[in-house]
């Protein structure tokens, strides 16, 4: 039998509350389960229990994870304050470190631009897991739980997962000073004249380079390229030395182009232009610490 409240109201348990609000948060059973050190049939076993004394339904179960219902966001907005409270009161006595904010983005990216950024937070106590990545690969992550925010240079689609603008990048066509006297100065009709110069890429189809062709030469790349690393600050390093011409996000080689270690080849009234977003997952209460993530990256980017 559910115990009551005085007032006749039914009695939930603490446990199953803590539970839930870990599965609310992480979007999924299994990461609930890695994060309370418990089995997944137990945390599945606690939210069935929590529906029934409800009779409501917490969560839609899906092919990947799980999505909160309007009965859970209720549940989570009234009981998330007074457990995170708990929980710090908890945490404090038994000197436990808080979970640790899962952050996953493009490597150079998260390089040069995030982990300067939030070097005062982990001086100052927020635990801190970074994994570089693909943005396809890692929004696949957010959405299975195994993180708690992502940067993608792609919008993310579907209902899960809620994404904000961050930043627009320019990309910028670049070369040594040496490329810049053999090739001249370029206009948008002179593409034929880096015919034959080696071109340095990031993947083997060479999106970013495609894209430059297509946006500003305004016509199909059929190039391969002579250099491959998948790290555009190798890329960079690349450039510098010689090796060939390259396009990059324009903060990624901002000194680079001050020093004359490189030249822009090319600057057209219309450069292309990418949209980064900071993603996370739909109708979940972000934790503290991760809350403090989010916010020290966008109040950033609103300077870059």
């Amino acid at each position: 039998m559910v115990p009551k409240n005085s007032d006749g109201s039914r009695q939930l348990d603490l446990t199953q509350l803590r539970t839930f609000l870990t599965v609310y948060r992480a979007g999924s059973l299994t990461e609930a389960a890695r994060r309370l050190g418990l089995a997944q049939p137990t945390v599945t076993g606690q939210i069935r229990a929590l529906e029934q004394q409800l009779d409501r339904q917490l969560f839609e179960r899906l092919p990947r994870g799980v999505v909160p219902t309007a009965v859970a966001a209720d549940l989570a907005a009234r009981i998330s304050a007074p457990l995170d409270e708990l929980a710090m009161v908890a945490d404090r006595d038994a000197a436990a470190p808080t979970e640790p904010v899962h952050l996953g983005g493009p490597a150079e990216m998260l390089a040069i631009r995030i982990l300067p950024v939030l070097a005062p937070l982990v001086a100052d106590g927020v635990r801190l897991r970074v994994t570089p990545g693909l943005a396809d690969d890692l929004l696949d992550g957010l959405r299975a739980g195994r993180f708690d925010l992502v940067l993608s240079a792609i919008r993310p689609r579907g209902r899960s997962v809620l994404a904000a603008a961050l930043m627009d990048e320019e990309f910028v066509l670049v070369g040594a000073p040496a490329w810049r006297a053999r090739v001249g100065s370029l206009g948008p009709d002179d593409a034929a004249a880096l015919d034959g110069v080696p071109l340095i890429s990031y993947a083997e189809d060479v999106p970013i380079l495609r894209r430059y062709w297509r946006h500003v030469f305004r016509q199909r790349l059929t190039t391969q390229p002579a250099l491959v690393v998948p790290d555009l600050r190798a890329v960079l390093a690349a450039a510098v030395a010689g090796a060939g011409v390259t396009v990059l996000p324009r903060y990624l080689c901002a000194d680079e182009l001050a020093t004359g270690a490189l030249v822009a080849l090319l600057e057209p009234e219309d450069p292309p232009i990418n949209t980064g977003f900071i993603a996370q997952r739909a109708n979940t209460t972000l934790r503290p610490e991760v809350t403090r993530v989010r916010d020290a990256i966008r109040q950033a980017a609103r300077e870059w």
